[in-house]
């Protein structure tokens, strides 16, 4: 049985990539997985941890080449804000921050409202508002 799960994810300066974080209101486990290589992003009531790590060490990992997050999505990592207020809020944060999005937060199936944006490395982070009684 899986007791854990965690996201890796290759970026190109690990201090660039917590700071654009840190903006966006992210916390980060300071006792795992920090190091001058990597740092530990805690995400939601359950502390899911993805794992930012430079890209050369990420490649050493999987022995492969990165995804060009130009041209190509590796995958679309969705978290939840508690109302659409706060998916506005975190979408500017991370314009602000210095991240992309050309989408507009809107209202998807009646039930949930959202909007996608890019980190500094490309990887692109759905923020999502579901209102579970319209659904």
């Amino acid at each position: 049985m899986i007791k854990e799960f965690w996201i890796n994810l290759p970026v190109k300066d690990i201090n660039k990539s917590k700071d654009f974080f840190t903006k966006l209101g992210f916390q980060f486990n300071t006792d795992l997985g920090n190091s001058e290589h990597s740092v530990c992003l805690l995400m939601g009531a359950k502390n899911v941890v993805v794992m930012l790590f430079q890209a050369t060490i990420f490649e050493g990992f999987t022995n492969n080449d990165i995804c060009n997050t130009s041209r190509s999505t590796e995958v679309l990592l969705s978290y939840d804000a508690p109302n659409k207020t706060e998916v506005d809020n975190i979408v500017q944060k991370a314009l602000d921050a210095g991240g992309v999005s050309s989408h507009i937060p809107k209202e998807m199936n009646g039930w949930m409202y959202g909007a996608v944006f890019s980190d500094l490395d490309g990887h692109k982070w759905n923020v999502l508002h579901m209102d579970m009684s319209k659904r």
